[in-house]
């Protein structure tokens, strides 16, 4: 007899549904799998056959043959032992139910029967949304993470007895109350906040016009001098995640397996900080099936390398492509997969290898060659990736011993927000997200100079030996300034504000 359940094979960070076939007929007593199948959904065949028998069934000493169709797409992991399961016993007739082929099952099965929890329910069950299934099996660890997705019923199971109930009695079938609605996003909880740091004016005035413009940032001071506390402390002045930002983050946790037990939604801006050691493959994904790296697991937040001339020159160099298009693409044997990269990069690093040049408490030690060897880690084509580089200087005495007073993170985070909104009003029917985003020929679009402004920038350029690539940050620069002072067109402290923020380049880089 012919028995068929949907399930779904996950390809970068989307499912696509995935019909699994059970035939059991005469022959010698065998056990296939065809389709496209990976070792673990190989190794199946043995979870499958102990968790029925353990589970009060019989499995059929027949020929069961299953097909996961269709057969040119990659299957891989051990969420297709629940369908796999289920359509055997249905097979057998040991359960019958007229809507199972418009059920879609996910799970996977230990030997004595209980369902355990898997990644990518997430983009399971906004496909079987979108494919307007009749319900979804999941493992009940991860009945959160499939309850997010509204106008889906979805039925938590911890035992193949209890998904099989749930298949052969549907006048029973109870699904979880949808979360959808219980999330909260406009006003974000982060542990930390921007009030705690003491100090550093210029700094936090040149991350909060990062975050309104989307722009990167590299900060360069000595040790000690706030870089990491500052860097972690962005995300909290970003804007709210929104509801299909937050379900595209969620969703690249879910495939990763990282997403938080009991929590269904990411609802804070990722920040991941990779150590220096970390390979490219680590850094942009791979495998030999493609998985997300940690530019893809910052999508949407903020992707802090510190000691970046530590990191390894084809570690950097992956970054390019998804600093400039927001996606990262793997290409292995297996297969190719696309995965978001729209991230923010703020990076730090002392100024010389010993961390103390042009330090006023500390004398360096190191040579001019030795400095720009170490400096020349970094390459040109990603330094011009970053619009914003900022010193970071040694805290005073009297500022280290004042208490942290400074303005909490929700008011700096209103200002960004607001400046925001109106570069999306701005950008209205573009692919533009924020001014980072802008292209030269969005730069001559929307932002149009005065005379007195071009006539100041021409002194500039004179002046500090600004190259074309620079000019164009210092305008998107200028741009962001405008936007957070509610103002329509770039004036001279806009512009002022801005070179002011590309002087580290000079001076280090020159």
């Amino acid at each position: 007899m012919l028995a068929r359940i949907d399930s779904c094979a996950v390809l970068g960070i989307d499912a696509h549904l995935v019909q699994t076939q059970v035939d059991v007929g005469s022959g010698m007593a065998s056990f296939t799998v065809v389709g496209l199948p990976d070792l673990a959904v190989q190794e199946s065949r043995e979870r499958v056959r102990s968790a029925i028998r353990n589970s009060r069934f019989s499995f059929p000493a027949h020929r069961v043959t299953v097909n996961l169709a269709p057969a040119d797409i990659r299957k891989e992991g051990p969420a297709f032992d629940l369908p796999i399961a289920l359509a055997v016993l249905a097979a057998t007739e040991q359960i019958a139910s007229e809507d199972m082929a418009n059920l879609v099952a996910a799970g996977e099965l230990s030997l004595d029967g209980s369902v355990r929890p898997i990644s990518g329910v997430l983009p399971i069950a906004l496909a079987a949304r979108q494919a307007k299934c009749g319900g979804l099996i999941v493992p009940a660890d991860n009945v959160a993470e499939a309850t997010v997705v509204e106008g889906l019923a979805v039925y938590p199971v911890r035992t193949l007895w209890e998904a099989a109930e749930v298949i052969a009695r549907p006048d029973q079938r109870q699904p979880a109350p949808s979360s959808a609605g219980e999330w909260e996003l406009s006003d974000p909880d982060y542990p930390i906040d921007f009030s705690e740091v003491k100090g550093q004016p210029h700094v936090k005035r040149a991350l909060e016009v990062a975050a309104a413009g989307g722009h990167n940032v590299v900060m360069v001071g000595p040790p000690g001098a706030g870089k990491t506390m500052l860097a972690m402390r962005l995300p909290t002045i970003l804007p709210p995640l929104r509801m299909e930002e937050a379900l595209e983050v969620t969703k690249v946790y879910s495939i990763s397996g990282k997403i938080p037990a009991g929590e269904g939604l990411i609802t804070t801006r990722p920040f991941r900080s990779p150590h220096h050691t970390i390979s490219a493959a680590g850094l942009a994904g791979g495998g030999t099936i493609p998985k997300p790296g940690e530019i893809s697991l910052a999508h949407d937040g903020v992707l802090f390398l510190d000691e970046l001339p530590e990191f390894g020159r084809d570690a950097l160099e992956v970054l390019r492509q998804p600093l400039e298009e927001g996606t990262v693409n793997v290409s292995r044997v297996a297969g190719t997969a696309t995965f978001p990269a729209r991230v923010m990069l703020v990076a730090a690093l002392n100024p010389c290898p010993c961390g103390y040049y042009m330090d006023a408490m500390h004398s360096c030690t190191c040579s001019v060659t030795k400095i720009r060897r170490y400096l020349q880690r970094i390459s040109g084509p990603l330094l011009d990736r970053v619009d914003i580089h900022i010193e970071v200087p040694r805290l005073k005495r009297d500022e280290m011993l004042t208490p942290a007073n400074g303005e909490p993170s929700k008011s700096v985070r209103e200002r960004v927000r607001q400046a925001r909104e109106v570069q999306a009003a701005r950008f209205a029917g573009n692919d533009i997200l924020c001014n980072a985003h802008m292209r030269p020929r969005d730069i001559k679009a929307f932002c149009p100079l005065s005379d007195e402004v071009r006539s100041f920038l021409s002194n500039a350029i004179d002046q500090l030996g600004l190259s074309a690539r620079a000019f164009d940050r210092v305008v998107k620069l200028s741009r962001t300034t405008a936007d957070l002072d509610a103002s329509d067109a770039i004036e001279l402290p806009h512009v002022a504000e801005a070179i002011q923020y590309r002087g580290l380049d000079r001076k280090l880089w020159a």
